[in-house]
């Protein structure tokens, strides 16, 4: 809602930001004015925000972040022993870490739900049941989590690089040429990157003919 917006910059300046003094706020309050996205965008160039009016998410984000260090630099004795809320329950989260350590393993129930999650996944049958919920656990995490599912469906194209966060080491004297060999230093660390893992795979498979190898006594030799 844009006037619980406006009233959320107002209340962050007021409150907890301060980076005008009280007289210079009006133009901020005045929520109600057509100029008002202007001082606004006024505002945002004062306390040296990098994102655009546009970008509403993201400013909301940045401006929060600024006032809780503001938060912390005025009140740091205050805050500096704090514990986090979760380390307060560590005992809690130790004993739920391992929330199938009394599973009973022969309950029918058990049993019938590992055979109807195995069969869903199409996972081999086994005697003991246990080693078929461990199967089925490495196939979720490698497939089927958020992230495996994420990763297995990124753009060979790869994410966007910020540049600006590369050090490249010298200085041509041109901004533009200092950005052209960023980039072609970046390719390259790619491609190195590419070659290391060939090799690897290389020695991987020299590595598994070498440790399994045929014997013919009748030949006096070894290997394949």
């Amino acid at each position: 809602d844009e006037t619980e917006f406006r009233n959320f910059i107002v209340w962050l300046e007021d409150q907890k930001i301060r980076h005008y003094k009280i007289e210079d706020r009006g133009n901020l309050r005045n929520i109600h004015s057509d100029d008002w996205p202007k001082s606004f965008e006024k505002y945002m160039k004062d306390v040296n925000c990098p994102f655009k009016i546009q970008e509403r998410q993201e400013t909301v984000d940045w401006l929060l972040g600024l006032a809780v260090r503001l938060e912390y630099g005025d009140n740091a004795d205050k805050y500096k022993d704090s514990t986090p809320d979760g380390a307060k329950n560590t005992d809690n989260t130790a004993k739920n870490a391992e929330p199938l350590i009394n599973l009973d393993v022969n309950n029918p129930d058990f049993k019938a739900g590992v055979m109807a999650l195995a069969n869903l996944l199409q996972i081999q049958r086994h005697d003991d049941y246990l080693v078929m919920l461990k199967a089925i656990r490495i196939l979720v995490q490698e497939r089927l989590t958020q992230e495996a599912i994420a990763k297995a469906s990124q753009s060979k194209e790869g994410l966007p690089v910020a540049l600006e966060k590369h050090i490249l080491g010298f200085d041509t004297g041109d901004a533009v040429l200092n950005e052209a060999a960023q980039i072609l230093r970046l390719l390259h660390i790619e491609e190195l990157r590419e070659l290391q893992t060939k090799i690897n795979e290389a020695i991987v498979a020299v590595q598994a003919i070498i440790a399994d190898p045929k014997t013919d006594h009748r030949l006096g030799k070894v290997g394949r």
